[in-house]
């Protein structure tokens, strides 16, 4: 999952927000507002799956053109759009207070931090310096929190030789790759702005040659389609994203390939699950966490069958056969 745009500081910036009931209706509204604002995000506000949509831009919004394109994004549905809110705020550098509020994370063998830290990476960890920025993913996340914790797992059963982070957003997953096993990682996502994060959080963790980051739409790129199979595919998108992608992602694994599926609601697993079943892709193990499914998947018989569950408060990773 990526979030594009730059951040605004110094003359002040206009603000339009809305609370969208899930993360379909967040997608939508964040596409739909995307046109007028520089920079767009959505996060998980409540555990029913409310979730907050903001924009910005340094120039002034008319509200009206915005809820035209709200009302366009939501033809043909039942509900109606989200109510707007639009309002000029004060100059804050909101990238600098999100990056110094952010706590280190320990997932794994990995362990996530923003550059405001100077104490050294802990011993036996592996460290990835990633801060908030324009582009999803420091780990914070249910979802990303589940991609790192199923690279745990699976690089404990050996080494992965040709890795693709379709989606890459910060790159945390693609930079992460590349440091267990010091192997070259294509991060690949539609975002440019993406992509230069990656590149940068790339270089800024000693990686900078092994994360190949390029602006791709999907597995139909060029670059990708001439490429040999891949390994290992970290997917962390959306539900629908997900389900439409899954021919190309069948084509671009590999035999005996594992790919790792995210940013899905445990409402949309089914739906996610059986794209890829009839492309004789079969779930070898699901990490649940705050109402988001991680999934590893992979060709029938190509990994063990997964272990019992185990059951854990629900604050925290629950893995299910």
């Amino acid at each position: 999952m990526s979030l594009s745009g730059r951040h605004h500081k110094g003359a002040g910036v206009w603000r339009v927000a809305l609370t969208a009931p899930d993360a379909d209706s967040a997608e939508r509204a964040a596409a739909a507002i995307g046109s007028w604002c520089g920079a767009v995000g959505a996060f998980e506000i409540s555990p029913a799956g409310a979730w907050q949509v903001e924009g910005f831009t340094a120039e002034p919004l008319e509200r009206g053109a915005i809820e035209a394109a709200m009302a366009l994004a939501w033809l043909g549905e039942a509900e109606a759009p989200p109510e707007l809110s639009v309002e000029r705020v004060a100059p804050r550098d909101w990238l600098a207070e999100n990056q110094a509020s952010f706590q280190p994370l320990t997932i794994g063998r990995y362990f996530v931090y923003g550059s405001h830290r100077r104490a050294p990476v802990p011993p036996g960890r592996v460290g990835l310096r990633i801060d908030a920025a324009t582009a999803f993913g420091t780990g914070e996340h249910a979802t990303t929190r589940g991609c790192l914790l199923a690279l745990d797992r699976i690089a404990k059963r050996g080494r992965r030789r040709r890795v693709l982070d379709m989606g890459t957003g910060t790159g945390i997953l693609a930079i992460a790759a590349a440091k267990t096993w010091r192997r070259p990682v294509a991060a690949c996502d539609i975002d440019p702005e993406s992509v230069r994060v990656t590149a940068r959080n790339a270089a800024v963790n000693g990686v900078g040659s092994l994360v190949a980051a390029r602006r791709a739409d999907g597995y139909r790129d060029r670059s990708l389609r001439r490429a040999p199979p891949f390994d290992l595919i970290f997917a962390n998108i959306l539900a629908r994203p997900l389900a439409a992608m899954a021919p190309h992602l069948a084509r671009a694994l590999a035999p005996g390939g594992i790919a790792i599926l995210s940013g899905l609601l445990a409402r949309q697993e089914r739906f996610v699950l059986a794209a890829h079943r009839r492309l004789g892709l079969a779930l070898r193990r699901r990490i649940a966490i705050d109402g988001w499914h991680t999934l590893v998947i992979a060709r029938r018989g190509a990994i063990s069958a997964p272990q019992s569950s185990s059951h854990l408060p629900p604050s925290q990773p629950r893995e299910a056969p």
